[in-house]
């Protein structure tokens, strides 16, 4: 589910600017599905079987909005009611305002934290996510989790050629994973997508940032969907061996496989006498 349409992050590389999603105003511009809680409950209340709920694949649950509309948390306070599980995803620490709610759930049933890491570098971090928590900050919310008996998984993208796709970078995101005791990784390849609508503001901001370096994109990938790091390889090798030394699942789909899986058997029943 998407509460809110739209974003305020400013992630210069975000695919949900793409045309095909129907936006007709700003993409900063939030819009509220006033009715969302509504229709959840209905869709909870009717549904046979438990499963997991997830939100912030196109926007992300906690936007500054959250902290006035609290859609976020009574959503979370729905799927509690009715015993079902949980997984946000999500670049900001306002996450830790619902820690109680988030332990509730997972206590009962499942919960799963996931964040995006896509640099070890503040500096940069600033400029290509300029209205998120940074780096650190969302690495401190996985400790807090894991403390917590929270599972965390940990999407690593995009990978932006030319500007972090160097092995110093990979190599600092692992050990920040590996610090923070996450479940898994998920990572699509060393790159990223751009399609009409999010390649001209991608586009518009490496002038801004990165002069020059747009004509470089143009010359090298011209209008390629998928742009792939030329260190993609060596990267990607790198990747899998880091998670193999620390124990992190690299599996896509053992991933997506367990966010969507809610607990059943002798653990959930006993769950339930309680």
């Amino acid at each position: 589910m998407n509460i809110y349409r739209g974003c305020s992050h400013g992630c210069i590389y975000c695919d949900s600017r793409s045309r095909c999603y129907g936006f007709t105003h700003d993409f900063e511009d939030i819009e509220v599905k006033e009715n969302a809680l509504e229709l959840l409950e209905s869709a909870l209340r009717r549904k046979r079987k438990k499963c997991m709920i997830g939100t912030g694949a196109m926007t992300d649950p906690y936007i500054p909005l959250e902290t006035k509309l609290n859609y976020t948390r009574r959503a979370m306070e729905l799927v509690y009611m009715y015993g079902f599980g949980m997984t946000v995803h999500t670049k900001s620490d306002r996450v830790l305002h619902d820690l109680d709610l988030i332990c509730k759930i997972n206590e009962k049933t499942k919960f799963v934290v996931q964040t995006t890491l896509t640099t070890a570098d503040e500096a940069l971090c600033k400029k290509i996510e300029p209205n998120v928590s940074t780096t650190s900050e969302r690495v401190q919310i996985l400790k807090i989790m894991k403390s917590r008996g929270v599972p965390t998984i940990v999407w690593l993208c995009p990978i932006l050629p030319f500007i972090n796709d160097t092995e110093q970078n990979i190599n600092g995101i692992m050990d920040y994973c590996a610090e923070a005791g996450v479940y898994g990784i998920i990572n699509f390849g060393m790159g990223m997508t751009l399609r009409e609508g999010n390649r001209e503001y991608f586009y518009t901001q490496l002038d801004k940032l990165f002069p020059g370096l747009k004509e470089k994109y143009i010359k090298t990938y011209g209008g390629k969907y998928e742009v792939s790091s030329p260190n993609a390889a060596q990267l990607h090798e790198l990747f899998v061996k880091r998670c193999k030394e620390h124990g992190i699942i690299c599996d896509n789909n053992k991933l997506f496989a367990y966010l969507h899986e809610f607990p059943q058997g002798q653990q959930f029943e006993q769950l339930k006498l309680f």
